[in-house]
């Protein structure tokens, strides 16, 4: 199914994977479930190495940089499992949006904890910076494959993570006493700088 799902065929699929087409059929009554069935093994795959590269230091600028070298490593796998996700040519499908945005949100879901507990901000805040975050290394990593890696992934990962933790080393260890460029909010539920 790289070449997207409406070009592929179940015949070419059954060959791909060495199988008869009949027992196929016995794992997949359809091709969309079958499509399915591999969107959910990419999509946990990425959420998992987004939560192994958060649990893999205490360490906050490590951590960004290893949850950028998680989306980065994600897309350069050779097999492409990121275009089911990210790249489906089957969008408009309720299951398949549903696992896209699944897995968008859960990568979030997984910054914003470390975000939360580390400064102090609202659940609603730190979901705010993660999916910029999350999203920020999504888009920037595919179009880095997009442009025949032209620049090595190391040094894209590390110009990545610094753009991103220049932006998040801005807010403050909860509890920390260092002062931080977030707005605060005025008594008119208004911002100030």
């Amino acid at each position: 199914m790289a070449q997207g799902y409406h070009a592929a065929a179940m015949d070419d699929i059954a060959e791909r994977a060495g199988v008869s087409k009949p027992v196929l059929y016995q794992h997949f009554p359809g091709k969309l479930d079958l499509y399915l069935a591999l969107l959910d093994q990419h999509c946990e795959s990425l959420i998992q190495a987004v939560r192994n590269a958060l649990a893999s230091t205490t360490d906050n600028k490590q951590r960004v940089r290893a949850t950028m070298d998680a989306y980065f490593a994600y897309v350069e796998d050779d097999g492409g499992a990121f275009r089911l996700v990210f790249e489906s040519d089957l969008t408009n499908e309720p299951a398949v949006r549903e696992r896209v945005d699944r897995v968008t949100n859960e990568c979030a879901e997984a910054i914003c904890e470390v975000i939360a507990e580390d400064t102090g901000l609202s659940r609603a805040e730190s979901m705010l910076l993660a999916s910029g975050l999350g999203g920020l290394a999504q888009v920037v990593a595919r179009a880095w494959l997009n442009s025949d890696r032209s620049v090595p992934r190391d040094q894209a990962v590390q110009l990545l993570t610094s753009l991103a933790w220049r932006g998040i080393a801005g807010f403050p260890l909860h509890g920390s006493d260092q002062n931080h460029e977030t707005p605060r909010r005025s008594a008119e539920g208004g911002s100030q700088g």
